[in-house]
């Protein structure tokens, strides 16, 4: 145990010194933040208020356009031609032409523009005027108790039973976003650290370092300690992701916040024109923000998700996950003499997860089904489908059974890797077959 702790000691040193682990933890987390800010910058300023203006022949759909964040509508008393001449003017962005047959043939509505308007503003038109002839059409067929029934969209509360009579709200978006999150990152890391096993068993038995360090240590000895070594580097290196990227993401969004969204002159006074102090102006806007029903679903589903039991399940699966798949990619390396011949090999290694990737989507579908047990608790998938799985609500059985399954996986997959890797790392010269690999897993010690 002691020489596996040196060797532990040196892999994990050895690479935390280097230059390209510090450029990479450092770069690392610039550009998982610039995933989230780029957009969330470039969105502020490119949100430009457009100015339609919107000619209605026979005046019957006069205000039935709603405004948005990106577009204005405005309905000028005046012909096509002078609006259409304003626009290339600049002064309206876009003219919305609904002539007097719009109410029996809704096809026959024209936008004219100078510039053109991006696909969403695009649908939102064409979206509102739908709506707008169903309302003209119900006013003329329908009551006014009966319309109230079209009026609203339908909006399922879903919870989660607990038991015991007790229940949670949840949000399927959230549990999509997180499950497919955790899966990718869990993913990116196992073949990430991975390869980096394989290539440091490759670089030193190419350099015959290996033929000295096995002097005076066993194989497994070393392939176990290259393999912990480089799953705490890789742990190191999460964790330092993590927190650096959730402080810059958190001091930027603050930035972009406060720069392009002051707080509106409005609420800062009540209906009485008194002026509100600071508590009340955030009062006003948490109650603001919670009007809008898919927001409060939002929050609250990030709420309500079991944050420890994530981040537990994810540290262990990231790490049990990889030490199986880190002593297969040290058999690989072992058993070849450069990197270009690791091919042939590594097809097996990696057909499970990129296959675990592809089934994310089918099991978000249906988290419980049997498709999603029996990929959770497979030692080769479980790692992905499980992380997929979490946030959708597993049952504490499917978890123990995973979880034991893939140490036993582990454990199976590093005996078999030990006896290639025992032979195969003092062997040169000598193009491996899969024949030949069955062959030194059935050497006696």
């Amino acid at each position: 145990m002691k020489k596996i702790r040196i060797i532990i000691k040196r892999e994990y040193l050895s690479r935390v010194r280097k230059r390209s682990f510090i450029v990479m933890t450092i770069l690392g987390p610039l550009l998982m933040g610039a995933m989230f800010i780029v957009p969330a910058y470039m969105a502020t300023k490119s949100d430009s208020v457009k100015t339609i203006a919107v000619i209605d022949a026979k005046g019957i759909f006069y205000n039935s356009l709603k405004e948005t964040e990106s577009l204005k509508f405005t309905y000028p008393p005046e012909s096509l031609d002078s609006a259409k001449l304003k626009t290339e003017l600049g002064t309206y962005d876009a003219v919305l032409y609904l002539p007097a047959d719009f109410n029996m043939k809704p096809s026959t509505a024209t936008l004219f523009f100078d510039k053109q308007l991006g696909i969403h503003d695009l649908a939102y038109i064409e979206n509102s005027l739908t709506q707008a002839i169903i309302k003209f059409q119900a006013d003329r067929c329908l009551d006014n108790d009966i319309q109230k029934y079209f009026e609203n969209n339908i909006k399922i509360a879903t919870y989660k039973i607990k038991g015991n009579g007790e229940k949670e709200e949840s949000n399927t978006g959230v549990s999509t976003f997180l499950g497919i999150f955790c899966g990718i990152m869990i993913y990116m890391f196992v073949f990430m650290f991975g390869t980096q096993v394989l290539r440091g068993v490759i670089e030193e038995k190419t350099s015959r370092i290996v033929e000295v360090i096995i002097s005076s240590v066993k194989p497994f000895q070393l392939m176990m300690g290259k393999i912990i070594g480089i799953a705490l580097v890789g742990l190191t290196q999460f964790i330092l992701w993590i927190v650096l990227t959730f402080g810059i993401v958190t001091v930027a969004m603050t930035a972009i916040s406060t720069d392009n969204h002051p707080i509106k002159k409005e609420m800062t006074v009540n209906n009485t024109n008194k002026v509100l102090n600071q508590q009340q102006i955030e009062q006003n806007i948490a109650a603001d923000q919670y009007k809008n029903p898919e927001m409060r679903g939002l929050l609250t589903g990030l709420l309500n998700i079991n944050y420890g039991l994530m981040i537990g399940m994810f540290l262990f699966y990231f790490l049990f996950g990889y030490l199986l798949y880190a002593a297969l990619f040290a058999a690989v390396g072992s058993a070849v003499d450069s990197e270009a011949d690791t091919q042939q090999f590594m097809l097996p290694i990696t057909i499970p997860l990129i296959f675990a990737i592809v089934m994310s989507q089918f099991v978000i579908n249906n988290p419980g089904g049997p498709v999603a047990f029996w990929l959770s608790i497979i030692p080769l998938t479980s790692p992905i489908i499980m992380m997929v799985r979490i946030p959708f609500g597993v049952p504490v059985m499917d978890l123990v059974i995973s979880c034991t399954l893939l140490i036993a996986g582990f454990l199976l997959c590093t005996w078999f890797a030990a006896k290639i890797y025992r032979t195969g790392i003092l062997m040169y010269g000598k193009k491996v077959s899969y024949r030949e690999l069955l062959k030194w897993l059935t050497y006696k010690s």
